[in-house]
């Protein structure tokens, strides 16, 4: 068993069982089904045993109280068996060939490197259908890049990603007492420090949208986790090369520190400069009513 598909999921049991018959179609049944249930209420647990009872695929299900889909996340790590591990949402589901595909993916570029990185996982496109992209803009040419490299060369949409599972448990998301969410570029953007991803353009999940997911919150969810989101600008203000991006990071990293009720210019690493540009910034788009 190779992969560990994990999906965590609150109170979405019918969901499910769209996610469950895309997993029993694959081409390839090299992995284990690992849904880590985040204190649902639904009876989740129920319609999981009748497809373990069905034997079609390896299945394995775990409870915890609700804590959120990072915490959840961070379970799922902990838990898997394989020694890749690919995130399913629960309201999304695979293309049939998706297993198949990342592995030979993976295969395919193993043992390259880039700038002394080596290749630690695959990326490979979400689609709002199997034939059309979530998001305008495919992949940028090359075969291997970092995770944030695809977006600063121009990449706009939502991705698969297939990582190392010893990545994932090197770099796991920050719990943050009275926050349930972190965004998960943070970790990923760590993780391109050590590695590079095989670039995957096909379409291998299918998501669709729900009102009550994370998308479609992201409002909510910055007002709810504003430690996080702190974080993530932080570490996006430092990272990403000078430029109006970088200012925009900066203005967030401003706006987000004074929420999260942090000093403002006492992070050396990202220069006192650079935090004063962002202090102008965001008091334009705090005037503007863009945060």
């Amino acid at each position: 068993m190779r992969l560990t598909v994990f999906t965590p999921t609150y109170n979405r049991r019918e969901l499910l069982t769209r996610a469950y018959k895309s997993l029993a179609s694959q081409t390839v049944m090299d992995f284990e089904w690992l849904i880590v249930d985040d204190g649902s209420t639904d009876d989740t647990e129920a319609y999981v045993k009748e497809w373990i009872d069905e034997g079609i695929i390896n299945i394995r299900y775990t409870y915890r109280q609700n804590g959120g889909k990072m915490r959840a996340f961070n379970t799922g790590t902990d838990k898997a068996r394989a020694e890749l591990f690919v995130c399913l949402d629960s309201d999304d589901y695979f293309v049939d060939t998706a297993v198949e595909e990342l592995l030979a993916a993976y295969d395919n570029a193993s043992g390259r490197e880039c700038s002394g990185k080596h290749v630690g996982g695959v990326v490979a496109h979400k689609g709002c259908t199997d034939e059309k992209l979530l998001g305008n803009k495919s992949f940028p040419d090359g075969d291997i890049s970092t995770l944030y490299g695809l977006y600063l060369k121009g990449f706009r949409g939502e991705t698969t990603l297939m990582y190392e599972t010893e990545l994932l448990r090197r770099f796991r998301f920050p719990e943050i007492e009275g926050e349930k969410y972190v965004p998960e570029d943070y970790i990923y953007d760590k993780i391109d420090e050590v590695c590079v991803l095989a670039v995957l353009p096909r379409i291998i999940t299918v998501c669709e949208i729900t009102d009550d997911g994370y998308t479609g919150s992201v409002k909510k969810l910055k007002r709810e986790n504003v430690n996080a989101f702190y974080l993530y600008y932080e570490q996006r203000a430092y990272i990403t090369p000078p430029g109006i991006l970088r200012l925009k990071y900066l203005a967030r990293y401003v706006i987000y520190a004074k929420r999260s009720g942090r000093p403002v210019f006492a992070n050396s690493r990202i220069g006192f400069f650079n935090v004063l540009a962002g202090c102008f910034l965001a008091g334009f788009l705090l005037l503007a009513h863009k945060e």
